[in-house]
């Protein structure tokens, strides 16, 4: 049995004696990672083929590529971002000066999920790191092979007293969370995020957690349909539609539900063929638990195309279902799978009211040319981040925060984001010694007016 308590203990005393914190050492750390990474690419896309069924191109677009990208972005920025602040003093405490100081957190737990196994582990380490923390790092059991690499690579360029690795599966993830952390990360399910939020209330850990839902797409009558149905189709059914931010429902606006349901089944059948289950670049489900989840939620739906699965595989067709309502199964719970709800609206107010009557979604995509129903659609509707007139592409950047609200989550990270989300920002005042205003010192007689007037 691992002993956790040690781990922790080592890590924290190697962050008192202040290696980690050196900004030249943060940034030898990310370059000595990206290198690792670079070298073995080849490995990492066998593993997430092994564990996902993904294909080199979508292994490396939607995880190698955007650790990789996070890391470059990181390098370029950090001295800036990790400089203290100047910032301006009220006339009532003159004279001194203002700052601002990041300093990290120190010994930080990251617990990452199984379906982007090695971008959404290394993407938050990558923010640990570049804020000067220790970290312990918990990758999923569900997708071994990704977390066997992952587990590699920790071991091969860090120490286990700077970072360490924790392979396993509830049982681990129960002895980790009894333990104090300085911050918890943790990306996965609300109802886990939930109890790890618990836990950490014990310690008053702060915590982000970057959790999911169902995440609505929306296309007016005005949207450039053939556009719409090739977008929603890549993000909805990428990784085989196991993605956080995944398109999990489409509300369609009645008038162009028809035509929009037919260039959604061309485009499926354009992008995957006819039988996608025999298509070697498609997807598979994670295991048998989520393989029987999805095909459940697909019982007793009017399937409009698809619906075919192989169990030998674990392979599910995009299938999109139609005459469905809230009270349906597939709308109870988040679908994580290659399932399309649609759903049908008369104007936008209304579209709008359906989504606020529900938990604050991950991710809303709108697809319109009006900018009126685009302006009303962000003013009035709550949710993490999306896009408009395209799916899933807002978190491939490092210029934007990624992150939930509400049921969806709590924090954000990627870029600068990532470096503030691991980063305890210090405010200090330091006072001249030259003078001392007495103004403030008691007894407080005909002071009054003065004080006013400072402010």
């Amino acid at each position: 049995m691992t002993d956790y308590k040690e781990i922790i203990r080592k890590q924290r005393e190697y962050f008192r004696e202040g290696e980690c914190k050196s900004v030249g050492f943060r940034i030898a750390q990310l370059q000595r990672m990206n290198a690792w990474i670079c070298k073995n690419e080849e490995a990492i896309m066998e593993a997430l083929h092994k564990d996902l069924h993904k294909s080199p191109f979508e292994a490396y677009a939607t995880e190698i590529g955007i650790v990789k990208e996070e890391i470059k972005f990181t390098l370029k920025h950090l001295r800036r971002w990790a400089k203290p602040r100047r910032v301006p003093t009220p006339l009532t405490q003159f004279p001194s000066s203002s700052f601002i100081y990041p300093e990290p957190y120190g010994a930080v737990l990251i617990m990452s999920p199984w379906n982007y196994p090695f971008q959404l582990t290394v993407a938050p380490l990558v923010g640990a790191i570049c804020a000067g923390n220790c970290a312990v790092v918990k990758p999923s059991a569900y997708s071994p092979h990704t977390s066997d690499i992952v587990a590699r690579m920790i071991r091969e360029l860090f120490p286990e007293k700077y970072v360490s690795v924790i392979t396993g599966g509830r049982k681990e993830n129960e002895a980790l969370l009894n333990e104090r952390f300085d911050y918890i990360f943790f990306t996965g399910s609300v109802n886990v995020g939930k109890y790890v939020m618990e836990k950490a209330s014990k310690h008053l850990t702060p915590v982000s957690l970057e959790l999911g839902g169902k995440s609505p797409c929306i296309v007016d009558e005005t949207a450039d349909i053939k556009l719409a149905a090739k977008r929603i189709v890549w993000g909805k059914f990428l990784n085989s539609g196991q993605t956080c931010v995944a398109p999990d429902y489409i509300l369609v606006q009645k008038s162009v539900k028809d035509k929009l349901l037919k260039q959604i089944e061309k485009y499926i059948y354009k992008m995957y063929g006819k039988d996608a289950c025999h298509n070697p670049e498609y997807p598979k489900m994670i295991n048998d638990k989520h393989f029987d989840r999805v095909l459940g939620l697909m019982r007793g739906t009017h399937i409009v195309c698809g619906g075919g699965s192989r169990s030998d595989t674990r392979q599910i067709e995009p299938t999109v279902v139609d005459q469905v309502n809230w009270d349906s199964p597939v709308m109870q719970e988040e679908i994580f799978g290659p399932v399309l709800p649609v759903l049908t609206f008369y104007d936008i107010k209304e579209a709008a009211a359906m989504v606020n009557a529900r938990p604050r979604p991950l991710a809303l995509y709108l697809f319109t040319k009006e900018k009126r129903r685009e302006a009303y659609i962000l003013r009035n509707v709550s949710y993490g981040g999306g896009c408009i007139n395209d799916t899933v592409v807002h978190l491939a950047t490092s210029h934007m925060p990624f992150g939930g609200v509400g049921n969806s989550g709590m924090g954000g990270y990627h870029g600068k984001a990532s470096f503030d989300t691991f980063t305890h920002e210090k405010s200090i005042m330091k006072k001249s010694l030259l003078i001392d205003i007495p103004v403030r010192y008691a007894p407080f007689k005909n002071k009054l007016n003065i004080l006013k007037k400072l402010q």
